[in-house]
């Protein structure tokens, strides 16, 4: 079988030991079974030769004439040819030889075992190997005057699987050669679905999947065609929050958000989809492997995603500053233009109208909004929002005193997703977004309402399920603020949600003193 066929020969080797057993069996069964049908037969006969021979009239007036014996030989010897038995021996009633085929036994004493014949009553077992049968011979006054012994010797193991029914022999032999046959084609089977390997080599191969699987940082998940788990490291677990029984169960049956069933299943189709998590932003690529099922990478993006707030705070940043100075850029050209034209007043004028606007909405910020951060944002998104020529105003019941910094760096990250997704929605028309912000006595409320044309209602769950606006859509996997608005507030066991009112009104809520 070659150099690597050391698993097919072990396999043909313990095929051969069963096959052996059991034709060792079926072997041992047919001896005992022809053993026992020569004792049943053998003994019946010799029982039958011996009692011929002690009804025989010449036997019992030999026996009975001690100058007579002489004549019992004849007898004997008769019997024993027509018959085919071993031996057919003629004793007195002291055991004594009279006639024996072996002239050596003629004048000693027979071995009977636990005969009965001296006694008055035949007798069939074994003696020294063979089938005996032992009948008493009776006088003319009713009294035991003699012995007959008729045997049979037992054929020899072999002979008897020779000699027993059917020919049990061949039939051992012909099932040896089916089982070595058997053997020899498992064992090429067992090779060829092994792909030669090894048993070391497979259990290698083993090992080395498992370290794999539980060592690497990425979750793993393995699914048949039926969408039920057939594989799940600890890390593809712990980031879907996954029983630890759910080796084996289906995917349905997990009761997972809508949106990671639909990844799962392959309802949803493509390149890295991001699911959101307990807390956790999360990218999975589903790969089918035909027939076997499906495997499921599952990388976390949290990390990532921190990243990118970090840099989308940057870039606001940047685009407040530039959108500043593109705006201090054209009030400095309308008033040098002003001056050229000798315009004094109306200089005097643009320049109170421009201080005033920005001082009101300064002042308006500063007396509703006491946390530095959130009224930081407003006032810059402010400026982002004229650039565009969008009103950005707060409504008249806005209120929030300071509150903690672990609430307020959510709080931002809520309120700047919800208000650059309605900059974005209103786009280049002109119009106007609302801010409103609630504190209360569990709950900060925010309300980001927009004059655009609102979330259509089959998409107002979809958008925040999936973390995607319409413009992500059309152009690929940007536009993440609704999904981090909606995992910020989850986390916080708050909630966001959205409806239609003249534009669209995005209402989130976040509870106070939660610990994340």
């Amino acid at each position: 079988m070659g150099g690597r066929g050391s698993l097919a020969r072990q396999l043909l080797a313990w095929q051969l030991v069963v096959v052996v057993a059991l034709l060792c069996a079926v072997g041992t069964l047919s001896i005992t079974q022809a053993s026992a049908n020569f004792r049943t037969t053998e003994g019946r006969r010799m029982l039958s030769v011996a009692e011929d021979v002690a009804a025989t009239a010449g036997v019992r007036a030999a026996l009975a004439d001690p100058l007579g014996r002489y004549a019992l030989a004849p007898f004997a010897e008769s019997a024993r040819s027509l018959s085919g038995a071993t031996y057919v021996i003629i004793t007195d009633t002291a055991r004594k030889v009279l006639t024996s085929p072996d002239p050596s036994q003629v004048g000693e004493p027979l071995e009977i075992g636990p005969s009965t014949a001296l006694s008055g009553r035949s007798w069939v077992g074994e003696v020294a190997g063979a089938i005996v049968a032992h009948v008493p011979v009776i006088g003319d006054q009713g009294r035991v005057i003699g012995l007959i012994a008729a045997g049979e010797e037992q054929p020899g193991v072999f002979a008897g699987v020779r000699d027993a029914p059917d020919n049990a022999l061949r039939l051992l032999g012909a099932a040896l050669i089916i089982g070595v046959v058997g053997s020899l084609l498992l064992a090429r089977r067992v090779k060829n679905q092994t792909l030669g390997l090894e048993p070391r080599e497979i259990t290698a191969l083993v090992e080395y999947r498992e370290a794999l699987l539980h060592g690497i940082k990425e979750g793993v998940l393995g699914l048949d065609p039926a969408n039920r788990i057939t594989l799940a490291n600890d890390h593809a677990r712990e980031l879907l929050a996954l029983p630890a029984d759910c080796v084996g169960r289906s995917v349905p049956e997990l009761d997972l958000d809508d949106r990671l069933h639909d990844v799962l299943t392959g309802a949803t189709t493509g390149a890295d989809q991001l699911v959101l998590g307990e807390g956790r932003v999360l990218t999975l690529n589903r790969m089918p492997i035909e027939p076997h099922g499906a495997v499921v990478t599952v990388r976390d993006r949290t990390e990532l995603m921190t990243l990118h707030d970090e840099l989308a705070a940057s870039r606001h940043a940047t685009d407040t500053l530039r959108a500043q100075a593109h705006e201090f850029s054209n009030r400095l050209h309308t008033i040098a233009g002003l001056i050229e034209l000798g315009e004094y007043d109306e200089v005097r004028g643009f320049i109170d109208r421009i201080s005033s606007t920005q001082a009101r909405w300064r002042r308006e910020v500063s007396e509703r909004i006491g946390d530095p951060a959130v009224a930081a944002l407003l006032i810059a998104k402010a400026s982002l929002a004229a650039e565009r020529n969008i009103g950005l105003r707060m409504a008249g019941d806005s209120v929030l005193a300071e509150i903690d910094e672990v609430l307020s760096t959510d709080l931002v990250t809520v309120l700047g997703n919800l208000i650059d997704n309605a900059l974005d929605a209103l786009g280049a028309q002109n119009g106007w977004v609302e801010v409103q912000v609630r504190q209360r006595e569990s709950e900060v409320v925010v309300v980001v309402r927009d004059s655009g044309p609102g979330v259509a209602p089959e998409i107002a769950e979809e958008v925040f399920r999936h973390g995607f606006t319409t413009k992500a859509a059309e152009h690929g996997q940007r536009g993440l603020g609704l999904a981090l608005t909606r995992q910020t507030c989850l986390r916080r066991g708050g909630s966001v949600r959205v409806h239609n009112e003249n534009g669209a009104v995005f209402t989130a809520s976040l509870p106070i003193g939660v610990r994340v």
